[in-house]
């Protein structure tokens, strides 16, 4: 039973807490930023109200609000609620928990939710001690994890249990968290106000993260003075809290396409300096990682292609990259790579190319496929004259036509004589040159 010294001290420790941790979301209508997961009518929604949880890895950037999450399904359930962090616990905490369930379940049929904060961080030995006691029901498992819980969770724990994706919040989630935070009774109570100006800088810093936005607004907050009855938190004020320079980077806006155009020009000019400036302003400003990471990969198609096949395969790596691990440690995948752009030979031959290609086809005549590359299987295909099969030749490679007529090689494709497509090309024509003249006779292959 609790006192009222009990309630005066948790008031006490709740007025004290950071403002984060104050404007935590109570219910799941209060909860901002993941209809996806938990909005009106989805799965997730519908088994926590009707209280029918099972168990449950929570995947997501730091501030998403898995913690938030688990919390409010303490608050909504009937089950009794225990919460470990995988940072102080050990295996003997794990089974006191298992212990004190199987207790409640026998005596009064209660059952528990186990809530392990950063999950990923229990090894394999303490991760298998909750293996039964999942498979059995004994506990609902939600498990909190900012790691890849495929690659960080043992693969029969992640059989047994519901993996969840939190992403980072959207820029106008944040903005709603903020002005909560400025009017709500839990956080500022209506004692601040904060310019559109700021509220920009505060989100475009914030990475989507919840936990940071509050941070910032509090920190902020706290360096302001109040002026004849109004404290006003400027952009100078969130420059002070964060100790980080405010550079102009609208991610809508004439800056951002600016940046993003300085970065590829970089990139196509060779000068890897330049590229990690220009990445730098875009990680700086908030940038979406997969947009920066996207670019890359078009520019090593586009500018770079076969004079260096290589970079297809590191700019994809970087994009799943980003894709998967996210801020901040992906900043080094993007360098990575746009570092070896700038420094590959350089071939925009691949892009000429289709171009090329596809306004022929577009604008020129239909053109016919010439006889001997026709498909063999129907009637009269005996017609059609020899085709040469390249691997019953020397060196697998023969001369014959496979453009249409009317075309002729060199019409769409030009090397630019750089890197890997210059040996190819070079080698081609030596060895040609080197052959005698293939037997002309029609392979069985068509």
């Amino acid at each position: 039973m609790s006192t009222l010294f009990d309630d005066s001290t948790e008031a006490a420790i709740e007025r004290g807490a950071p403002l984060a941790a104050r404007m935590r979301p109570r219910t799941l209508d209060e909860f901002v930023g993941q209809a996806d997961v938990v909005g009106p009518g989805t799965a997730l929604r519908g088994a926590i109200e009707q209280d029918r949880l099972s168990s449950l890895i929570l995947y997501g950037p730091a501030g998403t609000g898995k913690t938030s999450l688990a919390r409010i399904i303490a608050n909504t359930t009937q089950a009794a609620f225990t919460e470990l962090s995988a940072v102080t616990s050990g295996v003997a905490d794990i089974r006191k928990s298992i212990e004190a369930a199987r207790d409640r379940i026998a005596f009064s049929g209660q059952r528990t939710i186990l809530f392990i904060d950063e999950i990923h961080r229990f090894s394999k030995s303490q991760q298998d001690a909750l293996l039964h006691a999942v498979e059995d029901r004994l506990v609902v498992l939600i498990g909190a994890t900012t790691e890849n819980p495929f690659f960080e969770v043992n693969a029969p724990l992640i059989s047994r249990s519901r993996v969840v994706e939190l992403h980072s919040l959207a820029d106008d989630a944040v903005a709603l968290i903020l002005n909560s935070a400025l009017t709500d009774d839990r956080g500022l109570g209506g004692s601040h106000t904060l310019s559109e100006d700021a509220i920009e800088v505060i989100v475009r810093t914030s990475g989507g993260d919840a936990r940071v936005a509050l941070s910032t607004l509090e920190f902020a907050a706290a360096s302001c003075v109040d002026t004849d009855g109004v404290i006003n938190i400027d952009t100078e004020a969130v420059s002070r809290a964060t100790h980080t320079r405010i550079l102009a980077y609208d991610k809508e806006g004439d800056v951002h396409y600016d940046v993003i155009s300085a970065f590829i020009k970089s990139m196509r000019g060779g000068d890897p300096d330049a590229a990690i400036y220009w990445l730098a302003r875009m990680i700086h400003g908030g940038e979406d990682p997969k947009f920066i990471a996207r670019r890359i990969l078009i520019l090593a198609s586009e500018d770079i292609g076969n004079a260096d096949p290589q970079a297809l395969l590191i700019a994809h790596a970087a994009f799943k990259a980003a894709e998967s691990i996210g801020w901040p440690e992906c900043r080094i995948n993007l360098a990575q790579a746009a570092i070896y752009m700038a420094l590959a030979p350089k071939s925009n031959s691949s892009y000429l190319a289709i171009d090329a290609a596809l306004a022929q086809v577009r604008t020129g005549p239909a053109r016919s496929v010439p006889d001997h590359l026709r498909d063999r299987h129907r009637p009269g295909a005996d017609s059609y004259g020899p085709y040469l099969y390249p691997h019953d030749h020397p060196e697998g490679h023969v001369d014959q036509r496979y453009l249409p007529a009317g075309l002729e090689p060199g019409a769409f494709y030009r090397s630019r004589g750089r890197g890997w497509e210059s040996s190819i090309i070079k080698g081609r024509s030596a060895s040609s040159e080197a052959l005698p003249e293939a037997p002309k006779t029609e392979s069985e292959h068509a």
